[in-house]
C-alpha cells in the first residue's frame, strides 16, 4: 500500500479522523454505514466546489481510508482540485503521491480533474 511518509498528509489524516467520529456517533442513531455516508457527504460538497471536500477526498484516497480503496490517480485529482481551488496543503499533498507515480498515472489524474471541473462547469450554468 501506498503511504506518503510526509507528516503533512498524516496531520491532515488526523484531523479528519476526528472530524469523523464526531460524524461517526451522529449516524450510529441513523444506523447508517458511517464510511459511505462520509464519503457521500464530502462528493457531495465537491460538487458544489468545497475545497476542503475535495482535500478530504484526497487524503482518503491517497491512504485507503474511510471505505476507499488506495488509488492514488484519484488521490492525486483531488489534491489537484484542492489545491486549484486555493486549499493551504493540497499541493503538498499532491507532490508527495506524485513521487510515487508514473508519468502516465499523473496525466490521467490531470485528466480527471479537467474533466470533473468541465463537468462541475456544465452543472452550474
Amino acid at each position: 500500500m501506498h503511504r506518503p511518509s510526509n507528516g503533512t498528509l498524516a496531520a491532515a489524516q488526523g484531523v479528519w479522523i476526528m472530524e469523523v467520529i464526531s460524524i461517526n456517533q451522529a449516524d450510529r442513531e441513523a444506523n447508517l454505514n458511517n464510511e459511505d455516508l462520509l464519503v457521500a457527504s464530502c462528493l457531495a460538497a465537491a460538487a458544489q466546489g468545497d475545497d476542503t471536500a475535495y482535500f478530504d477526498l484526497g487524503v482518503a484516497y491517497s491512504t485507503g481510508s474511510h471505505g476507499v480503496d488506495t488509488d492514488l490517480v484519484e488521490a492525486h485529482k483531488w489534491f489537484n482540485l484542492a489545491a486549484v481551488a486555493g486549499h493551504d496543503e493540497a499541493a503538498t499533498c499532491r507532490a508527495e503521491i506524485s513521487d510515487e507515480m508514473t508519468a502516465r498515472e499523473i496525466a490521467e489524474a490531470q485528466r480527471r480533474a479537467r474533466e470533473w471541473l468541465s463537468a462541475s462547469t456544465r452543472r452550474a450554468a
